[in-house]
């Protein structure tokens, strides 16, 4: 295939790699694709009965309408995001990443904590949208966030309802939620987020010969596709639906397909 040869030829020449994935990357892992109401839905039938769009979900006005509900949502996330194992593409970037004088950064919109799980390390990954994985006051009380480890939510799935008790803000009690950044969203904590970019800015600068892949970034939330176009470097997209590029090569594949034809093309082995 033509455009994987172009695709190796951009990574051969390369001395770092940024990885920029949207949530379409873990759609292989088994992850539901939020893709319009329509996939939101499918994943989450209690809330299509009630009309329920993820815009309205996803809303700090979520949990304060009904945290129950709001908690049944993301603690069913969570407990899935726990369990779920990255597919082989994972290893794969890790593989490329190796092969680089200055090693590799990701920037991801994504809240899974997918990478960490891959074994991405933690100072080379930046979540502009924040993650599940840690909590924060919903007021906030304090520009603070910790870890969510000793939350173990249990979910009515049925009713998408949280049937364990609310976690709470440890400095004043005022109810927790997760450190993502919401739509209409004013009291996000960005503190990490902020920094987790800075480390990447720094890194960046570092890099003389850039390589770029971006996998499953859509349209409807941009953030990781202009943070791909703003490297001003010809970048690989990988897309089974959205794949056009101006400066680049577009594979229209699954991310753990167009993965694994690169790694056969440029003889990487993992295991």
């Amino acid at each position: 295939m033509l455009e994987i040869a172009r695709a190796c030829a951009l990574l051969k020449q390369a001395d770092g790699l940024l990885i920029a994935a949207g949530a379409g990357i873990g759609v292989d892992s088994g992850l539901p694709d939020f893709r319009g109401n329509t996939g939101f839905w499918k994943a989450y039938p209690p809330l299509a009965e009630r009309g329920l769009p993820f815009r309205e979900m996803a809303n700090p006005a979520s949990f304060k309408r009904d945290p129950q509900l709001a908690w049944g949502f993301y603690g069913h996330r969570l407990d899935l995001y726990r369990r779920t194992r990255p597919h082989a593409g994972f290893a794969i970037l890790r593989a490329l990443g190796e092969r680089m004088r200055h090693g590799s950064f990701v920037f991801t919109s994504n809240v899974d904590g997918q990478f960490q799980r891959a074994g991405f390390p933690d100072d080379r990954i930046a979540e502009c949208h924040g993650t599940i994985h840690h909590l924060q006051c919903i007021r906030p009380c304090r520009d603070l966030t910790w870890p969510a480890d000793g939350f173990e939510p249990e979910v009515d799935v049925a009713r998408c309802a949280l049937q364990s008790p609310l976690p709470a803000c440890p400095h004043c009690g005022a109810l927790a939620r997760p450190n993502i950044l919401m739509f209409n969203d004013v009291a996000w904590v960005d503190a990490p987020s902020e920094a987790q970019l800075d480390r990447l800015a720094q890194w960046r600068a570092g890099v003389g010969r850039l390589a770029v892949i971006e996998l499953g970034a859509g349209t409807d939330l941009p953030s990781v596709r202009r943070f791909t176009e703003s490297q001003g470097v010809h970048a690989i997209r990988i897309n089974p639906r959205e794949h056009r590029i101006v400066r680049g090569v577009g594979l229209p594949m699954g991310a753990l397909a167009a993965l694994q034809e690169i790694a056969q093309e440029m003889e990487i082995v993992v295991k």
